[in-house]
């Protein structure tokens, strides 16, 4: 059984799809982008302060479905320049600090022009 995760304290989403879907013992989340979660608007200039806020957001949806960064297994990064990739990893560094599997790649574009999307798959209640 599917169950949609949704909480107010992260960016409503912008499409038909759903903050996170909970399968099984498993959180998949939706990449989440740099926005305020009351404003729906960008938040930083730079990719420091947008990965902190796409953090921030994660760590919502996380919550929200019963876990945390400490259960990640697998995230999946994308930027919008790979020069950046310093800058990100130290921002990535602080909150998740389990080692999980990852990727990380650089894309042509983000929506809204972000610089920074991630995406967490989790366990729940282990």
């Amino acid at each position: 059984m599917l169950k949609k995760v949704s909480t107010d304290k992260a960016p409503a989403a912008i499409g038909p799809y759903s903050q996170g879907i909970v399968c099984g013992n498993l959180l998949f989340t939706s990449g989440q982008i740099p926005l305020d979660p009351a404003t729906g608007a960008m938040v930083g200039s730079d990719v420091t302060e947008q990965a902190e806020q796409v953090m921030k957001n994660l760590s919502e949806v996380l919550k929200a479905a019963g876990t945390g960064f400490d259960k990640a297994v697998k995230t999946t990064c994308f930027l919008a320049d790979i020069s950046d990739f310093a800058a990100f990893n130290a921002v990535y560094g602080k909150y998740i600090t389990s080692a999980p599997a990852r990727s990380c790649v650089a894309v042509k574009d983000l929506p809204k022009g972000a610089l920074c999307e991630v995406e967490v798959v989790a366990v729940i209640g282990e």
